[in-house]
């Protein structure tokens, strides 16, 4: 049974990834975290005796968080009611990164499903500061960012976004093989440079492999010239393939890396409706396989 954690601050832009993730794995039997986090602003010293108010702050911040993951429970079971869906809430007061990383080693979490902006939705936004930050700050989860304007489509036209200098293990490609399987997509494997060569050895060697993963599934390979970020490339292959959903791995120097650090996050509206699969890389990736296995073991012995 797949194991789903959504985090939400209650928005519109949350709730529209949690209607992305109940319409994905609709067929599927799943269980689906909702996680809400809240930090109140609490000014203290510790030259000062606690503050009444501040208490009171938090118990009022724990009171809503748990009255509206209740509401949005609710709201779900009465609107999208499935058989195969099962559902736990969790309410913390804790930081976001750190409660959704305690979360997917306690819980055994498959897949992070999360808005690409939150409560604030900011136009010249891409990708909100938490999104950013759990993009960086989880390493060994999945993470699939739903952009605010998108509307659900059966991902079966799928781009993987790499370039052919990095050795791709099968540990690393399982979440994007499994989303293939899943659905019966097409992926299209998309190398970006800045002006157009032949691969060199290295480059066709990694892309041998690849081919070898990717096996009988349909599969194109397509090298195209960077349009002056990457981001903006991205956004223009997307929209003349009808793309629904794009994959990128997430290790340093990666385009993950390169697009979390372009100016246009911040600044410069990049209007895309096509979520995007953020995979761990092979260190992480392995340890969660790790942890599962130890898991299942001790269930076994147990």
């Amino acid at each position: 049974m797949k194991q789903i954690l959504i985090p939400t601050d209650f928005s519109e832009n949350a709730w529209l990834a949690t209607l992305y993730a109940l319409q994905l794995y609709q067929n599927e039997e799943c269980v689906f975290h909702l996680l809400n986090t809240y930090t109140p602003a609490i000014v203290s010293s510790r030259f000062m005796a606690e503050n009444k108010s501040n208490a009171s702050s938090v118990q009022t911040s724990a009171d809503y968080s748990e009255r509206q993951l209740k509401s949005l429970l609710s709201k779900i079971e009465n609107e999208y009611p499935n058989a195969r869906h099962y559902f736990e809430t969790y309410s913390s007061f804790n930081l976001l990164g750190d409660e959704v990383q305690y979360l997917v080693e306690k819980e055994q979490i498959d897949l992070i499903v999360m808005g690409a902006k939150g409560i604030s939705n900011e136009d010249h936004v891409f990708m909100g500061k938490n999104t950013v930050k759990l993009l960086k700050h989880i390493r060994h989860c999945p993470i699939l960012a739903i952009p605010s304007n998108t509307t659900f489509e059966v991902p079966n036209e799928i781009s993987f976004y790499t370039n052919f200098d990095k050795f791709y293990t099968l540990a690393e490609l399982t979440p994007l093989l499994e989303m293939i399987d899943t659905f019966r997509a097409t992926v299209r494997v998309v190398h970006l440079q800045n002006e157009l060569r032949p691969l060199n050895e290295l480059e066709q060697f990694n892309l041998g492999m690849l081919r070898k993963y990717f096996g009988e599934r349909e599969h194109y390979i397509h090298t195209i010239s960077q349009i002056n970020t990457v981001s903006r490339t991205l956004r223009h292959f997307n929209r003349e393939l009808n793309i629904h959903l794009l994959a990128l791995l997430n290790f340093r120097n990666s385009y993950m890396d390169v697009v979390t650090s372009e100016p246009q996050v911040e600044k410069e509206v990049f209007s895309s409706h096509v979520p995007f699969l953020v995979i761990p890389e092979m260190t992480m990736a392995l340890k969660n396989v790790r942890n599962r296995t130890l898991a299942g073991s001790n269930s076994i012995n147990g």
